[in-house]
C-alpha cells in the first residue's frame, strides 16, 4: 500500500465527550506539535491503537501474512507453466514470450511500517509529511512475514520483482537501501523499484500508468497488495463501488491476485469519508461512527 496517501485513520485523537471535557488540546496533523501530547487518555484512546497493536502482536496476522505468501508462491509456479496467464487487466497483444514478472506493493505488503505508527499511537500523534519522510529515511521498515522468502523463490525461478510503491520520487533512495538491507532482490537495470512522479505520467496516486509500463514489458505473473489500489483503479469510488470491482474480479482473488491484511488504513477508509480528508476531526469521526450497520446488510 502506499503510505502517503491522506490518513484519516491516524487522527490524533479519539475526540470523545469524555476527553474534551479534560481540556485536551488538539493540532493540525501537519504540526511539528501533532506528533506530541502528555495526556495519557489522548494516548490510550488513539483511533490506530488496536490496529497497530493486532499487526504487532497478534499471531493471527503473522499466520494471514504467511498464508498470503505461500499460496502466492503456488500461484507463481502454476502461472510459470501456463503461457496465457497474466494478472495484470492492463496486459495486452502477445505476451506469452514475454519474460515473467511479479508486481508487489511495499508498504504493509513488503515492508511493515508499524513502529511508525506505533510512535503515533504512543505520541498522540497522527501521519504526517513531517513525521513520514524522517521514518523513509532512518530505513527501519522491517519485512513483512512470508514476504522477503517469497520475493527470494521468485528471483530463484527467473521472475523479476517490481515493487510499485506509491512513496514519492525523494523517498526511492532510502526505500532501496531500506529493501536491500533486508535482503529483498533489487535490480538497477531493469530498475524494479518504481515510485510516484518519478515520471510524469506517474505522478498520480493511480498505478494504472505504472502496471501498464511493467506489462508492456514483462508477462505479469501475479500482483500482491494490500489496497484494492494495488491490483485495479479505485480512486475516488464509492463503498458499494469498490464492493462491486471487488466481486467483478471474484475469480482473481487468491489466484493472480494476493490480498494482505492492513487493518490501519487505505482506500477504504477515504471511501467512508466520502474522500473528503478536510473535514473537522470532529466529523470524520461521526461520519466513521454512523456508517456502522449493526445489522450488517450492506452486502448480502
Amino acid at each position: 500500500m502506499n503510505a502517503l496517501r491522506p490518513r484519516g485513520a491516524m487522527l490524533s485523537v479519539l475526540l470523545s465527550a469524555a476527553i474534551v471535557s479534560q481540556a485536551c488540546v488538539t493540532t493540525t496533523t501537519d504540526s511539528p506539535a501533532a506528533t506530541s501530547t502528555s495526556s495519557a487518555a489522548v494516548r490510550d484512546t488513539h483511533e490506530q491503537l488496536h490496529a497497530v497493536l493486532w499487526v504487532q502482536t497478534a499471531a493471527e496476522y503473522r499466520a494471514l501474512s504467511l498464508q498470503a505468501f505461500n499460496l502466492a508462491e503456488r500461484m507463481m509456479d502454476q502461472a510459470l507453466a501456463d503461457g496465457s496467464w497474466t494478472a495484470a487487466t492492463e496486459q495486452t497483444g502477445q505476451f506469452a514470450a514475454l519474460p515473467p514478472a511479479v508486481i508487489v506493493d511495499v508498504d504493509e505488503t513488503m515492508l511493515d511500517n508499524s513502529a511508525y505508527q506505533a510512535r503515533l499511537v504512543q505520541s498522540g500523534g497522527s501521519f504526517s509529511s513531517a513525521t513520514w519522510l524522517p521514518w523513509v529515511q532512518e530505513e527501519k521498515a522491517t519485512a513483512i512475514p512470508g514476504a522477503l522468502e517469497f520475493a527470494r523463490a521468485a528471483a530463484s525461478k527467473g521472475v523479476t520483482v517490481f515493487y510499485v510503491t506509491n512513496r514519492k520520487a525523494i523517498e526511492k533512495e532510502p526505500t532501496r537501501r531500506n529493501l536491500q538491507r533486508l535482503g529483498f532482490p533489487l535490480s538497477s537495470d531493469p530498475d524494479v523499484l518504481i515510485t510516484r512522479g518519478e515520471r510524469p505520467e506517474w505522478s498520480a496516486s493511480d498505478k494504472t500508468p505504472r502496471r501498464a509500463f511493467i506489462a508492456s514489458r514483462y508477462r505479469v505473473l501475479l500482483q500482491i497488495g494490500d489496497n484494492i489500489g494495488d491490483f485495479i483503479a479505485d480512486e475516488d469510488l464509492t463503498i458499494e463501488q469498490r464492493f462491486a470491482n471487488t466481486e467483478r474480479y471474484r475469480s482473481y482473488w487468491g489466484e493472480r491476485w494476493i490480498m494482505l491484511p492492513n487493518p490501519a488504513y487505505g482506500n477504504w477508509e477515504a471511501a467512508v469519508l466520502d474522500h473528503r480528508y478536510d473535514r473537522p476531526l470532529e466529523e470524520q469521526l461521526r461520519i466513521k461512527t454512523d456508517t456502522l450497520d449493526p445489522a450488517n446488510d450492506r452486502v448480502n
